[in-house]
């Protein structure tokens, strides 16, 4: 009897637990098994595993195989485990050295012609490879999301044949790995859309709204503009990304290990701030994310980055309760029969909706038909702790024609600031914080704003208006949070009086609700 191991790596969360395929060869009828948990795909894996020892050239033994995945409760899903069945199946069979793998984890899926076909998740799989200090033997087209992991040893192919005629050679193929930060941007502005790129300078008008993005920016903060359809809501939205700083090394892991995990890993994104923008009729499950073998939902993917809602209240109510944990807490748990798990969603909110159902509700220049049922009903949709958690208000009025006829004739003072211009002033607010406390302001506990430095007068003032506005511990706390930034925007040690005048005004429209 012929046993083999092979190391390699399941997804689990956003973890890569250990993975050991054994492989062991019996006397017997021929036929294969495969235990350990396995799913749908995995179980399927013999097939494909067959085809393409057999394309390759190689004999498939006729014994009674098993494949073993060990530890057994951990679940495994996916192609991910093609090639280390493969590779220990010749191990088993004497077809290869029996030490050619030591010391490597395996990752990759196999065609029936024996290609080897990128998986996700490896960018975590990489991160704990290297802990442990190991090498990782994977395809071609995965090569430069595990590099991103740093000095882990890397080794690629892009065939089983190409695999073990290296193996039978006394060694592993080599593909020359990309240095740390190689053929992906250093800067946003270098990506091949750059030209495209929403810039803060196509806003006419809408000074207080460019203000409150710059704020949300700086602080980490989330925002809910209301305005009348057409005002430019989505436009203030879609140019956010052009303002945030890249992320460093850290954070870009940590997004990156996101997108990985889910899917979704794009080279060229990274360092770059997530920005998500789910339709309205995405389901609470999609939002939070899930599933019988949990991935990230747009919460999680918007990691570090923002997520933007438009029309906020035609989402389904659910689904926007759905925030609640994960504004407050930067995380968001997610509890199935076969486990628990949890996945970071420190991200900005970004939301927009319009005043009442036909969205004329404030306009001077048209009428409102709805009802005060109607308008009630309709801001109804979002709850008051929602609500509650948001911590900019702001009204987008629609802008005056003669603003837009004066902007197209070249009037330059008809336009705002560029991204670039915004961008800076955003980088060293970030900076500052980062150096003060090590997060930005919309994170910090409530026990470290008790060390923020505020005037005698500005805290009086901030008392006297939430006693006027009746606003909760939490509104006190995320008001001052963002009286915070605007202080680090302005250069000032301490919060004074014209910063919380500024930050009660964007709670101001919450309260008028």
């Amino acid at each position: 009897m012929s046993l083999a191991t092979v190391a390699s790596r399941a997804v689990n969360a956003l973890t890569a637990d250990l993975v050991t395929v054994e492989v062991h060869l019996a006397p017997g009828l021929p036929g294969w098994s495969v235990v350990g948990l396995p799913e749908g795909a995995v179980r399927e894996a013999k097939d494909r595993v067959r085809a393409a020892l057999v394309q390759c050239g190689y004999d498939i033994p006729a014994k009674r195989i098993t494949v073993n995945l060990a530890p057994a409760d951990l679940p495994k899903e996916g192609g991910r485990f093609d090639l280390a069945i493969a590779l220990g199946m010749l191990l088993a069979s004497g077809q290869l050295p029996r030490d050619a793998l030591q010391g490597v984890e395996v990752l990759g899926e196999l065609s029936l012609s024996g290609e080897v076909r990128p998986v996700r998740g490896v960018l975590p799989a990489a991160i704990r490879c290297q802990e442990a200090g190991h090498a990782l033997l994977l395809p071609s087209a995965n090569l430069l999301e595990a590099s991103r992991a740093g000095s882990v040893r890397l080794h690629s192919a892009d065939t089983l044949a190409a695999i073990c005629q290296a193996l039978q050679g006394g060694g592993l193929p080599v593909h020359p790995v990309p240095a740390h930060g190689e053929a992906v941007p250093t800067a946003a502005v270098n990506r091949p859309d750059a030209v495209n790129r929403p810039d803060m300078a196509d806003i006419y008008g809408q000074s207080q709204a460019r203000r409150a993005l710059e704020v949300a920016a700086a602080g980490g903060h989330s925002l809910l503009m209301t305005g009348p359809p057409g005002s430019g809501k989505s436009m203030l939205a879609a140019r956010l990304p052009g303002i945030l700083p890249r992320l460093g090394h850290a954070e870009a892991l940590e997004v990156g290990a996101i997108a990985s995990v889910a899917g979704c890993f794009d080279a060229q994104e990274w360092g770059i701030p997530p920005f998500r923008q789910p339709h309205h009729t995405t389901s609470a499950a999609a939002l939070a994310g899930g599933g019988s073998v949990p991935r990230p939902g747009e919460v999680s993917l918007s990691h570090f980055g923002a997520l933007f809602l438009d029309e906020l209240p035609e989402w389904r109510r659910d689904a926007i309760e759905v925030l609640r944990e994960p504004l407050e807490t930067g995380r968001i748990s997610i509890a199935r029969a076969a486990g628990r798990c949890e996945f970071p969603a420190r991200f900005q909110l970004i939301a927009a909706m319009n005043p009442c159902p036909c969205g004329n509700l404030g306009d001077a220049a048209r009428e409102c038909h709805c009802t005060p049922e109607q308008v009630a009903r309709y801001r109804a949709r979002i709850s008051g702790p929602v609500l509650d958690r948001i911590d900019l208000h702001v009204t987008v009025p629609r802008v005056p024609m003669e603003d837009v006829v004066a902007a197209g004739a070249g009037h330059r003072a008809a336009r705002g600031e560029s991204s670039e211009t915004v961008r800076r002033r955003v980088a060293a607010a970030r900076a500052v914080q980062q150096v003060r406390q090590g997060t930005l302001n919309a994170a910090l506990p409530a026990r470290a704003l008790e060390s923020v430095a505020v005037t005698d007068a500005a805290s009086a003032l901030l008392l006297r208006a939430m006693e006027q506005l009746d606003l909760s511990m939490r509104a006190y706390h995320r008001t001052l949070r963002v009286a915070r930034t605007l202080a680090d925007l302005a250069g000032e040690v301490s919060v004074t009086p014209a910063q919380i005048s500024e930050a009660v005004q964007y709670r101001e429209a919450q309260a008028l609700r």
